[in-house]
């Protein structure tokens, strides 16, 4: 066991279907986040972070494991095997940063959304386990499980994740600790019912100009039809976020009452961006069908701060993933990376510590969703679709609202063909065979079972 005494403890905070749109802090005048937004004034904003898949339980499996789908076989969201009978650990056999965390001297504990299997389980190393018994659902009086057991709550369940994750610290928070606060909002339902009337209230009068309801988008789902218009479902996602946003700085009052705020490193991100009808949708990559690989399906908000090193008031613009998560919290904390698992990203630690020349300038973003597969640079995105499309092409520069598709324009062959290779030779480079995507029939419906070609 190493020496944890001059590491930081670290707070990682998650949200659920959390547009990057959304916060104050990155330009929203509608929706009330003081805290994140003093959070970000105090550390560092990333503009172009960005998901590893866009939809909730692979994108979760990425940032524990530095892996992406077609490595841990996580490729949509759980819908089976998240209790018993038939509860199935998704992430058996993997390495999570938590796992060596835990080897080095960390007491590693999770409140809120695990979503990967076997929910009534503590996995990779979490010894403080509190985790809702799916990954969502009606915010009032949740199944959580607490001491191994499967209880019903009492309360708003962003209110219940908040009170168990300050038990912690109070246990907890003068050791060196790792604390995942995964919060389910501003996940749907948005209906008034769910949340308390004081976060609702405030936006009676929103103008919502932040969430422009466009006419429907041909490939939209059920969900586009529940709630494109309609604005008790602008107000509901409104004031989940603000909720939660409150009980952000009930954690952050903890650390300081401990006096432990200056040593902690806090992560705050969403799991997946998010549509509240723009481009006419609801919804985030199974938004739509086929799967779609819009900015803000991908794009997610990232805020770091740590007061004894992160510059605070600092915005970076350099692109990172998911995938680059795990490796940069390992170097950060001084901890070996695994030399095993072929895993894709790298620190982006020079950013996180202000550095010009960061080596971040030539990054290119890569996500998959099944068959539905993205490279993304600083000017542009090409999607392909296996087998047989619809593909596109978006220009980020002249066209960054991503409302010309290029595919079929003479005059950009050879960009696609350029985008299409690279793309292809990344995901041979990385992609487990018995785990690839593009030969699963992935439709945004969930997941029941470990994929695994035999």
């Amino acid at each position: 066991m190493n020496n944890t005494m001059n590491r930081p403890n670290v707070l990682f905070i998650l949200t659920d279907d959390q547009g990057w749109w959304s916060l104050g802090c990155y330009g929203n005048r509608e929706i009330k986040t003081p805290n994140l937004d003093k959070l970000a004034a105090r550390g560092m904003r990333f503009d172009n972070f960005f998901c590893a898949t866009p939809v909730c339980s692979p994108s979760r499996a990425t940032f524990l494991t530095g892996r992406i789908p077609s490595q841990h076989g996580v490729h949509d969201w759980v819908s089976g095997g998240n209790v018993d009978p038939g509860a199935i650990r998704f992430l058996d056999g993997e390495t999570a940063y938590t796992d060596i965390l835990a080897a080095n001297g960390y007491i590693c504990g999770i409140s809120g959304k695990w979503h990967l299997g076997a929910s009534e389980y503590p996995q990779n190393s979490f010894s403080h386990w509190y985790v809702h018994r799916q990954g969502g659902g009606h915010y009032l009086d949740p199944e959580m499980v607490r001491g191994g057991k499967l209880q019903k709550e009492k309360g708003y369940v962003t209110n219940l994740i908040t009170e168990n994750a300050l038990e912690f610290l109070d246990a907890h928070g003068h050791e060196p600790f790792y604390l995942s606060v995964h919060y389910t909002a501003p996940h749907s339902p948005w209906t008034r019912d769910n949340h308390p009337a004081e976060y609702f209230n405030l936006y009676d009068d929103c103008p919502f100009e932040s969430c422009p309801q466009e006419p429907r988008h041909p490939w939209a789902i059920s969900l586009t039809d529940e709630c494109l218009n309609n604005r008790e479902m602008l107000q509901g996602y409104a004031a989940a976020i603000t909720a939660m946003d409150a009980d952000v700085g009930k954690i952050l009052d903890k650390l300081d009452q401990l006096e432990v705020s200056e040593n902690t490193l806090i992560v705050f991100v969403s799991d997946n961006g998010f549509s509240c009808g723009h481009h006419g949708f609801w919804g985030k990559g199974n938004g739509t069908f086929p799967l779609n690989m819009h900015e803000n399906s991908i794009r997610i908000p990232a805020i770091f701060s740590h007061p004894a090193r992160i510059p605070a008031g600092n915005v970076q613009d350099a692109m990172a993933s998911a995938y680059d998560f795990m490796p940069t919290l390992l170097d950060y904390l001084d901890l070996p990376v695994p030399e095993t698992g072929n895993l894709p990203g790298r620190s982006f630690l020079p950013a996180l510590d202000g550095k010009t020349g960061s080596g971040r300038d030539s990054v290119v973003i890569f996500d998959e969703y099944g068959g539905t597969r993205m490279i993304r640079t600083a000017g542009w995105k090409y999607v392909r679709r296996y087998p047989d499309g619809p593909d596109e092409l978006w220009n980020l520069v002249n066209d960054p609202d991503e409302r010309a598709n290029l595919i079929d324009d003479p005059a950009y062959q050879e960009k696609i063909a350029e985008l299409k290779a690279q793309l292809e030779q990344w995901f041979d480079t990385y992609a487990n065979p018995e785990r690839d995507g593009r030969y699963f029939p992935v439709d945004g419906q969930g997941q029941k079972r470990i994929c695994r070609i035999k």
